[in-house]
């Protein structure tokens, strides 16, 4: 699976681009795992459920007394989207503290992981400086506002290069 993670806050350069980036992820047929929790991500989502690929939603909370979206329905039928929770069943809000752990098990499941951008000094700039440290190979799209992740060792993404 490929991780897909992008900072609540994001240039409008880098939205474009993840945009056609959710689209390529789709055609390709890779399955995505993420929180899909911030605006770009909640927009990645809505184009990879077009697709047929598999995709796995981390969620911050516990499963119990989720009520489950409309358009979740047909891919879970299908077998094609599945949610976990690493947090009590009974858990009903997210808190940053959740988000940071269900960001840790989206990197632990994850083969490799893109980031559409990471806030400087962010919550998730500290999590990818982990997933760093345990060796996954981090990805990031060509931005000057992505060079935080550059130096920190991700690699820009090439079209096409999944």
């Amino acid at each position: 699976m490929t991780a897909l993670f992008c900072s609540v806050k994001c240039p409008g350069s880098l939205i474009l681009k993840a945009y056609d980036l959710a689209q390529e992820l789709r055609e390709a047929g890779t399955p995505v795992i993420s929180g899909f929790h911030s605006p770009v991500e909640k927009d990645a989502l809505v184009t990879l459920l077009r697709g047929s690929q598999p995709v796995v939603i981390a969620l911050a909370r516990g499963l119990e007394g989720m009520r489950m979206p409309a358009e979740f329905q047909k891919p879970i039928r299908e077998g094609r989207l599945a949610l976990v929770s690493a947090h009590p069943a009974t858990l009903r809000r997210p808190t940053s503290q959740t988000a940071e752990e269900r960001n840790r098990l989206v990197g632990a499941l994850a083969e490799r992981i893109i980031v559409i951008h990471a806030e400087t000094g962010g919550r998730l700039e500290r999590a990818c400086e982990e997933f760093v440290q345990w060796g996954k190979p981090i990805f990031t799209l060509k931005s000057e506002h992505n060079a935080n992740l550059v130096v920190m060792g991700a690699r820009i993404l090439q079209s096409g290069g999944f």
